[in-house]
């Protein structure tokens, strides 16, 4: 059967975005996701979101395939994607913000009038055991600890945004061998579900450039998680302020750490591509 999809990306980091509210499970395999991400012979993307009927009294339910197969617990410019497009599919019908279950608790998009999607984030967590790391206790944090990686130490903060992020400050983010760097932190054994590492560099306590490795994803253009991951390092380590402009390969994020609440806003824009009709999958062996 042909299936619908429309191809989204939010600040480069992009998607293919597919209607699933008539099932509770993803229509495609994992396997089937790593052929349509491929940049050669599919559509290309850096992961498969699916938009499938809300459970626990949210709107949707939110999965995502990585273009390496794998199933992470979110992704933040993948969630503003996933709201335009639920919008787009909704019309007229379409509300200004969803609460969205995903594996990492419910997320709530807003859709603003300038086009922007602001995301209510929630709140970090830092012990070790959350994150998972075993750079310090499970109930310590770990905050600028040192990890031997590439014949290198680094300084590092790890901070879960419902997915583990591995922080380190740098002098020229630039510089940083992303392709050879980037898969030694993802694999260190010090994070047993793998890592995102996020490499940054400080411009200003209020701005900062940011480069990542995603956890199945690789090299990407922007990441969202990691730039909220970011900057609640940058302020644990005295480096950034609470609201802080992350500017990424494929353009710029707001984001603010809440004082009082604790939680974390991500605002960025989440724009359509192109849509399309898949009428042939691989059938797994």
């Amino acid at each position: 059967m042909p299936i619908e999809f429309a191809k989204y990306h939010g600040l480069g980091n992009d998607f293919i975005l597919i209607d699933n509210r008539h099932s509770s499970e993803p229509v495609i395999t994992p396997e089937q996701a790593v052929d349509l991400c491929d940049r050669h012979f599919g559509i290309g993307a850096d992961g498969v979101i699916f938009a499938l009927p809300g459970q626990n009294d949210t709107d949707y339910t939110m999965r995502i395939f990585n273009s390496d197969g794998s199933e992470p617990e979110m992704c933040g410019n993948g969630i503003r994607c996933l709201a335009k497009f639920i919008a787009d599919l909704e019309g007229s019908e379409a509300k200004t913000q969803y609460r969205i279950h995903t594996l990492a608790g419910v997320i709530s998009p807003e859709l603003r009038s300038d086009g922007q999607v602001k995301v209510d984030m929630g709140v970090p967590r830092l012990l070790a055991a959350e994150i998972p790391t075993t750079l310090a206790a499970s109930d310590a944090k770990a905050i600028d600890v040192s990890i031997e990686v590439a014949d290198k130490s680094w300084s590092v903060t790890c901070v879960s945004m419902g997915n583990p992020h591995c922080i380190t400050f740098v002098e020229d983010v630039s510089a940083v061998a992303l392709e050879t760097v980037g898969p030694q932190f993802e694999h260190n054994k010090a994070f047993p579900q793998r890592t995102n590492t996020e490499f940054i560099e400080v411009i200003r306590s209020d701005y900062v450039k940011m480069r990542v490795w995603e956890r199945g994803a690789g090299v990407t253009l922007a990441c969202g998680t990691g730039a909220c991951a970011a900057v609640v390092a940058g302020v644990l380590v005295g480096k950034c302020d609470r609201a802080t402009a992350v500017e990424l390969p494929g353009g710029v994020l707001e984001i603010e750490w809440a004082e009082v609440s604790g939680r974390i806003y991500m605002t960025g824009p989440a724009q359509r591509v192109f849509t399309g009709c898949i009428s042939q999958l691989t059938v797994d062996s």
